[in-house]
């Protein structure tokens, strides 16, 4: 397979759902507008962020379809096909690979999980292959899946069993493993970092790439941190670094999901209410919140 790579942001979008919890696949064509007004280089919808296990397979074939409508030629399309049945989580990437996808990724099984690393790599073997033609990515949340092995011994192994592997999601707070698994894919597979909180520390090991939820409304911030780290600007860059985690601690308090959903309304894209069991903020909570990020003036530094 041609060698593909996802560089720069990548915004894993909120699924928007109406009053009624019902999928509200209009409001997709407006959240992609808004996303490419942000400069992101692609979505990974479906993911956690789009409350993958709260879909219908049904519901997931049905939003990949309005993203692959809504994506253009302007932004990559990575849809996550992970599911705790291996046969709907081959469903999905055939289905993906038919839309045309760029990508697709997939989380490890939550409920029953693999014994060993090995039978980690065959399962996600048995996924890549139902998309033969679309480059592959492991999604690595631990804290999510509860399965926890080191990526840089992942890589290697995935690397040899399966043809269209591109590469990691790294979703975690093992920076060491992270570091490790970077130097290991050499350039040659993408070890995308996972958490918005500390990019920086990402890039300070070579990241090239990065999906999060809060690129849904702050990538200008996030590109003023990643250009001040290019021009070796290490103080500009650490400054931005610390601005962003104070936006973000509503949602370490509150809830990443829930609240990261309410500021997306908050920013102009109102995307709905979360799915039970996920519960909404309170009005009091949501005024809390406002205030808080009002105190920073983030909505006037995120517009764009």
């Amino acid at each position: 397979m041609k060698r593909f790579s996802l560089t720069g942001l990548v915004a894993a979008p909120y699924t928007p759902f109406n009053a009624d919890y019902s999928l509200n696949l209009g409001a997709v064509p407006r959240i992609a507008e808004h996303l490419m007004r942000q400069k992101v280089a692609g979505v990974f919808i479906g993911g956690t962020t789009g409350e993958w296990a709260s879909l219908t397979r049904e519901e997931r074939r049905a939003l990949a379809e309005a993203w692959r409508k809504a994506c253009g030629p302007k932004l990559k399309l990575i849809v996550h096909v992970g599911h705790n049945c291996l046969a709907d989580s081959q469903d999905l990437a055939r289905h993906a690979e038919s839309l045309g996808a760029d990508a697709i990724g997939a989380l490890m099984t939550s409920f029953f999980r693999p014994a060993t690393l090995a039978a980690s790599v065959d399962y996600c073997r048995r996924i890549a292959a139902a998309a033969p033609k679309t480059p592959f990515y492991f999604y690595h949340m631990p804290d999510a899946t509860g399965v926890n092995y080191n990526m840089v011994d992942f890589l290697p192994a995935a690397r040899e069993l399966i043809p269209t592997f591109q590469g990691i999601k790294f979703t975690h707070s093992n920076l060491v493993d992270y570091g490790l698994t970077l130097a290991a894919a050499a350039g040659r597979y993408d070890v995308l970092f996972g958490r918005d909180e500390f990019l920086l520390a990402g890039l300070a090991f070579g990241a090239k790439g990065a999906i999060g939820s809060t690129y849904n409304y702050s990538a200008v911030l996030h590109h003023e941190l990643m250009k001040a780290h290019a021009a070796g600007r290490r103080e500009a860059a650490t400054k931005i670094q610390v601005y962003i985690q104070k936006t973000m601690l509503p949602l370490m308090r509150l809830g990443g999901l829930q609240t990261g959903k309410a500021v997306e309304a908050m920013a102009g894209v109102d995307c709905g209410p979360v799915r039970p069991p996920l519960t909404p903020l309170t009005p009091k909570q949501l005024q809390l919140v406002k205030a808080e990020l009002d105190a920073l003036d983030f909505f006037s530094k995120i517009k764009v």
